[in-house]
């Protein structure tokens, strides 16, 4: 039995340490300054296209995860506050601390998807939210999601 064990954990180690096999990549000269990330197009494909119904974009992206999301039953999230952009929109683009660019509600959910760290909703944690989640919507599903939150209320004592 100990000679299983060992053997699964050598096993373990060896699988950890093995050499990665994937290709490497190298930019093209000049893609960008020294140290920079290149981003190749076959990783710019989206996670969600946006041809999908509201309700199945919040699903495949995930945003049910971490939010509440008025109509979608399966956003229970506690991590990000609850998505009701027309309560709370308007609100978080007079707030002092907002840095953003956005001056209207829908300009404000597309901003926090591309740029979440340009305003963090006050009691929640910052860089939580991924930076490149918006690289994995397409501009149909970004857009079709800041449509449908600018329309969403929901209870004030619950807003974030």
């Amino acid at each position: 039995m100990s000679l299983v064990v060992i053997g699964l954990v050598l096993s373990s180690a060896l699988w950890a340490l093995r050499p990665d096999n994937r290709p490497t990549r190298t930019p093209p000269s000049g893609a960008g300054p020294s140290g920079s990330t290149v981003v190749l197009p076959e990783e710019k494909v989206p996670l969600v296209t946006g041809d999908e119904a509201i309700h199945e974009i919040f699903i495949r992206a995930g945003c049910v995860v971490c939010h509440e999301i008025p109509g979608v039953p399966e956003a229970k999230g506690r991590v990000g506050p609850p998505l009701v952009l027309g309560s709370t929109g308007k609100r978080r683009l007079g707030d002092p601390a907002y840095r953003g660019k956005a001056r209207t509600v829908h300009e404000y959910v597309i901003e926090s998807v591309l740029e979440p760290d340009r305003f963090v909703v006050p009691g929640y944690p910052s860089r939580t939210m991924p930076a490149w989640y918006g690289s994995k919507l397409s501009a149909l599903a970004l857009e079709k999601i800041a449509r449908y939150l600018e329309q969403q209320t929901g209870d004030e004592e619950n807003e974030g």
